[in-house]
This record gives structure tokens, C-alpha cells and sequence, in this order.
């Protein structure tokens, strides 16, 4: 096959026998959400490339290799969404929603875009559920931010979690300890990466990011923020412990997590299961006002909805299959096909999923499509049927039958719903 002809590299295709996850993931972080008075949002595709410079900083690694900005036809430069914290915002501010009663508490479910090596569970094109809640800085809203997290998780069935928390400080004590971890790193500063000398001077914090080997290396037993808080952001992290611990909520304190994105203040937190990262987040008090809005904090998560059906499969956790068709209806006849397209028409609109022959297949060719299609129930319209105006819909499950009039649509859903 030609090239051009195949998925571009980094993106897959969603194909109808994986679908059920898709909706299975979605629609448990959907009614999560609900739970907590969580309103969906849904942004645009791509922006104005400045949002991403402004928001997710422009000495990160998704601003600095991964974002897929170009020209359009009237010369601007636009990006593809590479995360959805910077999108919301955004809106957010456009709107002005922080006129509203607040806390703003707002869930996305978003395609994405990295320009990224393609690894098992990361793709250039992926796909993220997303929280963000304005408007509270209390330590109370970090921890049940945490919470909707950890309930969508373990609501998905995986077991095992480990919720990692941190604390990066806020403007007033973060200068400080820049200052220390570059004095830290000066002595070393000839063995970092390319990436990382950059990163110095602007933002040496990224460097305790950066995925080079050496450059682990160098970082490994560098001063760590939470030495260096001010009263303030060690009251609000205590606070957020003291929340978790109420909620009966285990989690390790992990000054290594810096997150890949620069608008983060104070609480940040990562969950594992396996070992691998299934979900981040943290508080970004700055970035609304960062983006023309007012002062006002927030605080979010994002989940990689590959990576999560790739950790359901690894743990062996079965996803529940949609039932795709209540009921198959075959027909023997050209008048009963007829009619068995009317009589599924009619159970469509009662919201009865049907199926009938569009193929000509023969009585016993219909049954094993029904049986490959996952139908609940069949029945089959002849001569008889049709003279009596009464039907036998079959279960599938276990062969047993119920007699019913043929025009008794609502009966007829009654047995198969």
C-alpha cells in the first residue's frame, strides 16, 4: 500500500470491535464527573499558537519539540492542541465565565496532538479526559480533584493505584530554590543535554524533567522544593494531606515529580498502576490571570485514554461489550422483508437496537450473521407470521421463546430491553 494511503505515523485508527472501550473509558469518567457537579466543555482542535507559548511555557519539551504549529492561509500561526488545560483556560477567560458563582467546574474529552517518539501507550494523536475547577484556591478542592481521579480509576477497575504528591512552590519561595538548583547544577552544567543548558538560566527546574540519561544522573540528588516552601505553600500542602488522610486516601510524597508543563504552583500529583503514569495533575493558580483573565486559582488532572485501555488489558480487567442489536429480524419472502423493514423502523423509534437482511442471505445464513452481530433475540417473519400477526422472538443466551403479536411494538421491547 502507498504511503500516503496508510494512517500517518503515531496516530490508529478506532475500529468498530474496539469501540466498547472507547465508550467504556468515557462514559465512566462521564458519570463521575456527574457525581461531583462536573459540566462538560468542549474547545476547539487547535489555537492560536501563542496560548500554548503563554500557557504551557516555552522552555517545556512539548513547546520546544512537539507541537505541530504551521501557517494558516491568513499567515497566523496555529497549533494543534497538544493538552487541554491551556484550551479551557482560554475559554474560560473568552467567555468570562469567572463572572459566574464560582468554583468553575468544568470535563473534557479531547484528541490531542504530539509530534513524539511513538512508544507503546503514547501516540502523536491522542486522546484525553480532562478536569478543571476555577475559582478555589482551598487545599479541600486539590484533594477532590485527587479524589475524581482516583474514583474513575478504580471505578474502571484497576487496582494497585499509587497517588504520588508533590509541592513546586508558588513565586514567592520557588526564586529561591532555582537559585539553589542552579548553584547545584553549575558544577555539572558542561555534561547536560543541549535541551537542558537552554533551561538554565529561564527555567532550571524543567532540567529535573528532562528523560537524558546523564542528565538524570546529574539531577539525582538535587536540592528538592519542598526545603525551600514559604509558610503559605507548606499550610496548603499540609492541608491537602490532612484532606486525603480524611478521605481515607493513600499517597506518597515524591519531591522528583515536576510535571512537563511550567504553569503548575503548588500541588502536583501523578497515579501509577504498573509502574506506568495513567494520570497527572496539580494547580496552576498564575495561568488564568497569565491569560488575560483575573487572579484566580484552579487546579486540574488529565488521563490518557490509550494508555488506560492498555493498562484495563494488561491487568486482565474485562471491559464490559455493548449488546449492539436487541433484536434480528429475517424475513423467508419479498413481503415479509418488507415488512420486517417496517417493524424494525418502528422498534428503532421505541430505541429497540435492530437489524434485518440487507444482503439477501438465505433463513439460515441470517441466523449466523445474527449470532456473529451479538444479537440478543431473533425472530423470523414467513407466511405464517404474517397471516396470524403474531412473532417468537428467541433469546440467544439460552434458547428460550416468547410469543408475542406481531404488532405490538411495545411488548415486543418490553421482552427484548
Amino acid at each position: 500500500m502507498a504511503m500516503e494511503m496508510q494512517a500517518p505515523k503515531g496516530t490508529k485508527d478506532m475500529l468498530p470491535q474496539d469501540a466498547y472501550k472507547w465508550h467504556y473509558v468515557e462514559n465512566t469518567f462521564r458519570n463521575v464527573a456527574k457525581t461531583y457537579g462536573i459540566r462538560e466543555i468542549r474547545t476547539p482542535m487547535f489555537e492560536h499558537t501563542e496560548l500554548f507559548l503563554r500557557g504551557v511555557g516555552d522552555t517545556t519539551d512539548i513547546v520546544q519539540k512537539e507541537m505541530y504549529t504551521f501557517k494558516d492561509k491568513g499567515d497566523r500561526s496555529i497549533t494543534l492542541k497538544p493538552e487541554g488545560t491551556a484550551s479551557a483556560v482560554r475559554a474560560f477567560v473568552e467567555n468570562r465565565l469567572f463572572n459566574e458563582a464560582q468554583p468553575t467546574k468544568l470535563y473534557y474529552i479531547t484528541p490531542a496532538f504530539r509530534y513524539e517518539n511513538v512508544q507503546k501507550g503514547r501516540l502523536r494523536q491522542f486522546h484525553q479526559c480532562g478536569l478543571e475547577v476555577f475559582g478555589s484556591k482551598e487545599p479541600s478542592m486539590d484533594a477532590e480533584v485527587i479524589c475524581v481521579a482516583m474514583d474513575t480509576l478504580k471505578e474502571l477497575g484497576l487496582k494497585n493505584l499509587s497517588l504520588n504528591i508533590n509541592n513546586l512552590g508558588c513565586p514567592d519561595c520557588r526564586p529561591k530554590y532555582n537559585e539553589a538548583l542552579k548553584k547545584f547544577l553549575e558544577e555539572n552544567y558542561d555534561g547536560l543535554c543541549d535541551t537542558c543548558k537552554s533551561r538554565f538560566e529561564k527555567n532550571p527546574m524543567r532540567i529535573l524533567d528532562c528523560k537524558e540519561r546523564k542528565c538524570k544522573e546529574i539531577t539525582k540528588n538535587a536540592p528538592i522544593i519542598l526545603d525551600f516552601m514559604c509558610q503559605e505553600c507548606d499550610t496548603h500542602f499540609t492541608k491537602v494531606k490532612e484532606y486525603l488522610d480524611i478521605l481515607g486516601v493513600p499517597y506518597t510524597i515524591d519531591p522528583g515529580i515536576v510535571r512537563g508543563l511550567d504553569y503548575y504552583t503548588k500541588t502536583i500529583f501523578e497515579i501509577l498502576s504498573s509502574e506506568f503514569t495513567v494520570c497527572g495533575g496539580g494547580r496552576y493558580d498564575k495561568l488564568i490571570e497569565e491569560l488575560g483573565g483575573p487572579s484566580m486559582p484552579a487546579v486540574g488532572f488529565g488521563i490518557g485514554i490509550e494508555r488506560m485501555i492498555m493498562m484495563l488489558e494488561k491487568e486482565g480487567i474485562e471491559i464490559p461489550n455493548e449488546a449492539l442489536i436487541d433484536l434480528y429480524i429475517g424475513a423467508r419472502g419479498e413481503e415479509e422483508r418488507k415488512y420486517a423493514f417496517k417493524l424494525a423502523h418502528n422498534l428503532r423509534i421505541l430505541g429497540v437496537n435492530c437489524e434485518i437482511n440487507h444482503m439477501g442471505r438465505s433463513i439460515k445464513a441470517e441466523m449466523k450473521f445474527a449470532n456473529k452481530l451479538g444479537a440478543l433475540f431473533t425472530t423470523i417473519l414467513g407466511e405464517d407470521e404474517l397471516k396470524n400477526e403474531k412473532i417468537t422472538l428467541k433469546r440467544m443466551s439460552d434458547g428460550e421463546t416468547f410469543d408475542v403479536s406481531l404488532n405490538d411494538t411495545e411488548a415486543i421491547k418490553k421482552i427484548v430491553k
